[in-house]
This record gives C-alpha cells, sequence and structure tokens, in this order.
C-alpha cells in the first residue's frame, strides 16, 4: 500500500501522470499522515455506512474511509484525476469515483442507486473556494444523510460551529444551525498541505437533525431574509432587511417589534428562535 503522504510518492505519481496542480480547483494534498485516519475515525462510519466523498485528490483520505467503510462513492471534477486514483486506490473493491461536479449531481438518484440498506454519510476536504456552496447545497437538499465532515479554512469553521446570535455568527451559520448542529473536531495547521495554503484549516462535523432546529413556514422566505439581515453587519437589522428584500422600512419596524426585538438590533444579535418568529411576521 503506497505511502499517499509521502511527498516524494506523491510527485512521482503526480509525474508518471503529467499531472499538475490547479490554482483555479484549490488543489493542496495532504502530507500530514495523522490527519485522514483521525477524520475517518471521527466522521461516523462503521462496515454498514456508505460514504460519499467530494473532490478526492489522488486519495489519501479515500483509502482511510474506504478500509472502513461498506463502501465509498468519490465525486471529482478535475478530469485528470480519476486515472491517478485508479492507481492508488486499485487494492480497493468497494471505491468508485464518479467525474463530475457535486453541484451539478443529483445526489438523491445517487444515494438511491449506490447505497441501498446503508446509512450515508458525506466526509470530504473541501477546496476553499468552494466549502459554503457545497455544504449549503448538502444542507438545502435534505438529503438521506446523517452527519457531514469536512476540512475547510479555520475562519469559515469558525463562523459554521459557532451560535447564532453571537459575534462569530453570520448568514451560514444561520443556515447550518437550522439544519443541523456543528462542532469542530480538530485543527490542521496550513503546513500539512503540498503546497501549503496561506491559511489553517479545521475538520468539522455538521449533525444532521431529523426536523429542523426552527419552525418556519415559508423556508426560502427564511433564508431569504437571513441573508439580507447580516449582508450590511454595521447596520441594524430593520435597515438590512429593508434594502435587501426591498420592503418599506416601516413593515420591517412594525415586525421587529411585533417579535420583542429591539428596534436597533443588529443580525449577529438574533438567535434562531427570535430570526424565526421575525420571518413569521414579516
Amino acid at each position: 500500500m503506497a505511502n499517499l503522504s509521502d511527498i516524494s510518492v506523491i510527485k512521482d505519481i503526480m509525474t508518471r501522470h503529467g499531472f499538475s496542480f490547479s490554482k483555479a480547483l484549490g488543489q493542496n494534498f495532504l502530507v500530514n499522515p495523522s490527519v485522514c485516519p483521525r477524520m475517518a475515525e471521527m466522521c461516523g462510519i462503521d462496515e454498514n455506512t456508505g460514504v460519499i466523498e467530494v473532490g478526492p485528490g489522488i486519495g489519501v483520505l479515500t483509502k482511510e474511509l474506504a478500509l472502513r467503510a461498506k463502501k465509498v462513492v468519490s465525486i471529482e471534477l478535475d478530469e485528470r484525476l480519476p486515472a491517478v486514483l485508479k492507481e492508488t486506490l486499485a487494492e480497493f473493491d468497494n471505491v468508485e469515483i464518479i467525474s463530475g461536479d457535486v453541484l451539478k449531481t443529483d445526489l438523491h438518484k445517487l444515494i438511491a442507486e449506490k447505497f441501498q440498506g446503508m446509512k450515508v454519510v458525506v466526509c470530504a476536504n473541501l477546496p476553499y473556494y468552494i466549502t459554503s456552496p457545497v455544504i449549503m447545497y448538502l444542507l438545502e437538499n435534505k438529503l438521506p444523510i446523517e452527519a457531514l465532515t469536512v476540512m475547510i479554512q479555520k475562519e469559515v469553521a469558525e463562523r459554521l460551529c459557532a451560535e447564532a446570535g453571537t459575534r462569530n455568527a453570520g448568514a451560514i451559520t444561520v443556515s447550518v444551525n437550522y439544519f443541523g448542529q456543528a462542532r469542530k473536531l480538530f485543527d490542521v495547521s496550513r503546513g500539512s498541505f503540498m503546497p501549503a495554503p496561506n491559511v489553517d484549516s479545521a475538520v468539522i462535523k455538521i449533525d444532521i437533525k431529523k426536523e429542523p432546529t426552527v419552525y418556519v413556514s415559508d423556508e426560502k422566505k427564511f433564508f431569504k431574509m437571513v441573508k439580507a439581515a447580516f449582508s450590511m453587519r454595521r447596520k441594524t437589522a430593520l435597515n438590512a432587511i429593508s434594502a435587501g428584500m426591498s420592503i418599506p422600512k416601516d413593515e420591517v419596524a412594525a415586525a421587529i417589534e411585533k417579535s420583542g426585538l429591539d428596534l436597533n438590533i443588529r443580525a449577529e444579535k438574533m438567535n434562531m428562535e427570535e430570526l424565526a418568529l421575525l420571518c413569521e411576521n414579516l
């Protein structure tokens, strides 16, 4: 079994396949041998689990997942990598590589076809540039999955794991809180990658809730309001929501007062229940 965290092994594989890193695709391969085993151990898989991986790279994490799960389906956008993965994962018959964009993949269909009778989780080392779109795509599609375990930029991880109503909270914090419970598992230094990025990373796990954290009658309206409320952080929720949703200020003000909130409140000061109530009163 090749050591896919060994820089000399990685360079040899890349040379033989004529592969070079793509900045556009945010490619940074892990060279810290302790990270992927920890991710695989902590993502909640066993011999009856199916795993969706996004962006397998050369298969460092894929290998660890395949050793523990019943089946791994990895979705890779870079068309140069399936040939590499065919070599690096040759010993595993429980891994399937799908070429394509996860944001254009029918994941409900994929899960139904590939993971019959299995519990399903997502585990991935996500490129920084596509972190939020992928996480929101996975959550908003309401897939039959139990958890997402992803390695992302440390600063983003802290925002995702924050509580709504606290200083670190943003629109995506509220979205994650709505669908699940996020927590940080461990930090990963920038020196763990080749090439090394300019920021540190962290691994987080989002446990998916069977029912949303709060009730709203119109999810689209709720997320639109949340996005507007956080779009101008220095402004009050009143001004931000009015501008972002093109609603007269007096209507927004009436909804804020009806919700028992201060007219000068900012979005990051509102918890999930207050945001949901404001949306219902808007």
